[in-house]
């Protein structure tokens, strides 16, 4: 993390050796000391925390809170909740910021931070990178002394106020058999209260966190379970959430998997069915598939393509005035509601859709049709370099000669890992654009592991 800190989404590392405590400290101090400029003459500001279910999160919360109070601000834990709930409530509190403790779909020994500011946005790019020149400068922050020191208040009971926002924009799912794969993250408990307070009959598997099983063959990652439950118990579908709930992944009723594609496609249409679609516009990243682009089009959608992470795709939202985003892992934005991805409300308005309808989720599949699309994950000591060697730039365009004019080749490294993402996508079966993506991985596995 040389004299970098954030990524596509926050800050993230393995909790206890890159995410440490005594960054936490620094960082929530630092926090304190650019945001409450922005809340300067309002009386007893303070700092929203929430966490996902991982056992680093008390760790780091601990962490967080001295460094809040120690600068003067007070702190309002929220518990265990999801992204979109702490970055809701951190503006209908109107807080003074909101830090959200979680990794999302990584591993149980990553944890991150994710930073909202007051208007329930995660934080612009120049405060990010204000963060950071302070973070690697000297610590000269001003430490209060006696009643100038901030407090704790835990405040367990904010989350009902995101309940009742989701229930109020959410229709009677009274006749609807729905399985909920919750990940055993941060809405192992509403999500089932969520869905039995609207009338559905449930099926609900991983909600029993234990600090260290979140997202582990679970979840929106990992939905194989769910599938067979909704193909065994005749649901009408499956909703999968990550361990903090940004994601949502379905599962049609004979246990296919629903992407973040296609639920981008049965939304915009529905919205724009419904005159809701502002600017006949969906915005996605460049890891959609190209499918998803020749569907929409064909239906008088034009689809905008941003780089990967949901706040581009949500500042495009935002500079175009776009009613609809996300992305192909899950992250759903519905701009006239949410600042953020929010599975809970994206499996809400699935399941209004199907019920509205009175369609088959697997009925939507005819919408379109997925370009063969594989990604191979290359583990590499250092992410700087891969597009100046040799090497590799021969082999792409060697493999683009193969994959043909409709294929695409992307290379990212990743926000959050020690991993560049390698994506082949054309119109040859899957396994030989497997092997391509392999072969691309192998060159950059030996130039950048060596």
């Amino acid at each position: 993390m040389l004299n970098k800190l954030f990524g596509t989404d926050g800050i993230r590392g393995i909790a206890n050796k890159d995410i440490t405590p005594e960054m936490a400290f620094y960082i929530g101090r630092i926090c304190t000391y650019l945001l409450r400029k922005e809340k300067e003459g309002t009386q007893e500001p303070f700092v929203v925390l929430g966490k996902d279910t991982r056992r680093s999160g008390n760790m780091l919360e601990g962490a967080l809170t001295a460094g809040i109070c120690s600068s003067g601000m007070n702190v309002r834990s929220l518990g265990v909740l999801s992204t979109p709930a702490l970055a809701y409530l951190t503006k209908e509190l109107n807080a003074a910021a909101g830090i959200m403790i979680s990794a999302s779909h990584n591993p149980i020994e990553d944890n991150g931070l994710k930073i909202f500011s007051p208007t329930g946005y995660k934080i612009a790019d120049d405060i990010e990178r204000k963060i950071e020149d302070i973070y690697f400068g000297k610590d000269l922050l001003p430490r209060p002394i006696g009643g100038e020191i901030g407090k704790l208040e835990e405040d367990y009971y904010a989350t009902n106020i995101y309940l009742e926002f989701l229930q109020k924009n959410a229709p009677s799912l009274d006749g609807m058999h729905i399985a909920i794969d919750c990940g055993h993250g941060a809405v192992y408990e509403l999500a089932p209260e969520l869905f039995r307070s609207l009338g559905a009959r449930l099926t609900v598997l991983n909600n029993q966190p234990n600090g260290v099983n979140i997202n582990v063959k679970c979840g929106s990652t990992n939905p194989s379970a769910l599938q067979k439950a909704v193909f065994k118990n005749g649901a009408h579908l499956g909703l999968a959430f990550d361990g903090d709930a940004d994601r949502l992944i379905a599962v049609d009723e004979k246990g296919e998997i629903v992407d973040g594609d296609l639920l981008m496609l049965i939304f915009a249409l529905h919205l724009q069915e419904n005159n809701l679609l502002n600017k006949n516009t969906l915005v996605s990243t460049i890891m959609s598939n190209g499918g998803l682009e020749i569907a929409a089009n064909r239906h008088g959608i034009d689809v905008i393509r941003t780089k990967v992470g949901d706040r581009y795709v949500l500042e495009k939202m935002r500079e175009g005035g776009f009613s609809l985003g996300g992305e192909q892992s899950g992250h759903i934005i519905f701009f006239d509601y949410a600042t953020t991805g929010d599975g809970l409300l994206s499996a809400l308005k699935l399941a209004e859709i199907v019920k509205e309808k009175g369609s088959s989720l697997s009925s939507y599949r005819s919408l379109m049709t997925h370009l063969p699309q594989v990604m191979v994950n290359c583990q590499v000591n250092k992410k700087e370099g891969w597009d100046k060697i040799p090497a590799f730039q021969k082999a792409m365009e060697e493999t683009y000669t193969k994959i043909g004019p409709n294929g695409r080749i992307l290379v990212r490294p990743s926000g959050t890992e020690s991993k560049i993402r390698i994506m082949v996508e054309g119109e040859e079966e899957e396994n030989v654009l497997h092997n391509y993506a392999e072969e691309l991985a192998e060159i950059l596995s030996k130039e950048l592991n060596s």
